[in-house]
């Protein structure tokens, strides 16, 4: 994916909710005040209606606060979800 001013983006993300597997990086939104903020996160669980994720901080094994996602191009997880 590329800017508007040609800078590639460093990740590799995955926009595609009927192709999401596990280990999958994903561009997602924090509802409420950080909703225009991109984040990037690793895809932990994926279920029929929602996705398991946490923040990509660039180690392959996710550690951390696994947040609730909906199962969108761009999962939204909730700001409480999110600031725990």
């Amino acid at each position: 994916m590329s800017s508007e001013g040609g800078d590639k983006c460093p990740f590799d993300l995955n926009f595609e909710p009927d192709t999401f597997k596990v280990g999958d990086l994903v561009s997602y939104r924090v509802d409420g005040g950080m909703m225009d903020m991109p984040f990037v996160g690793v895809l932990v669980e994926v279920h029929d209606d929602h996705v398991m994720l946490a923040h990509y901080d660039g180690n392959p094994t996710p550690e951390g606060n696994i947040m609730r996602g909906t199962k969108t191009d761009r999962p939204v997880v909730s700001e409480a979800d999110a600031l725990r």
